[in-house]
């Protein structure tokens, strides 16, 4: 698929067929989630696979009871090491520079789940306590958002501001 129409395509999936996603294409959107850039290339993004249907249920219930994180064939966990970002770049790398690589990260993974002909939901929304918990995370490990995955039951609309109305050019301070 073209990069383009990934982005114009993609959707946040609410609703999952029962199929599961094959693993070799869990692999592939870890793999494009790696290749994410990363602030000095500290790579400190860690990820937490989970396919379990008892999990997956209790991962709901510590998302709100969001239904679509029981539902979908896996959820993916997107966490980094804070440790490794701290190291790296002070507090700057856990409040900030972390956060923007695990971003970047889920962007690429959704974007290929897309290509892939697969739905996914970026869930932020979600107790931390509970999740470390059910997932035990090491205490170094900062969780920032789960990502379900599956076949799409769905196709929602999506409603976008025109880029006029959030584009501002400096050189002569107007919009397009």
């Amino acid at each position: 698929m073209d990069l383009l129409k990934a982005i114009l395509w993609r959707r946040s999936i609410r609703r999952y067929k029962p199929e599961p996603v094959e693993q070799e294409k869990i692999l592939e959107l870890l793999k494009a989630a790696v290749w994410a850039p990363s602030a000095g290339n500290t790579q400190s993004w860690r990820f937490w696979v989970v396919k379990k249907p008892e999990l997956k249920l209790e991962l709901s219930r510590a998302c709100n009871g969001q239904s679509h994180v029981r539902e979908a064939s896996h959820v993916i966990l997107v966490g980094f090491n804070e440790d490794e970002a701290r190291r790296a770049y002070g507090n700057r790398g856990v409040t900030l520079f972390a956060i923007q690589d695990t971003a970047a990260a889920i962007q690429n993974l959704i974007l290929r789940a897309t290509d892939l002909g697969l739905g996914t939901c970026w869930v932020g929304s979600f107790d931390e306590y509970k999740t470390r918990e059910l997932l035990e995370l090491p205490r170094n490990i900062k969780p920032v958002a789960l990502v379900t995955v599956g076949y799409p039951a769905e196709k929602p609309e999506s409603r976008r501001k025109d880029i006029k109305e959030v584009v501002r050019f400096t050189d002569d301070q107007t919009f397009i």
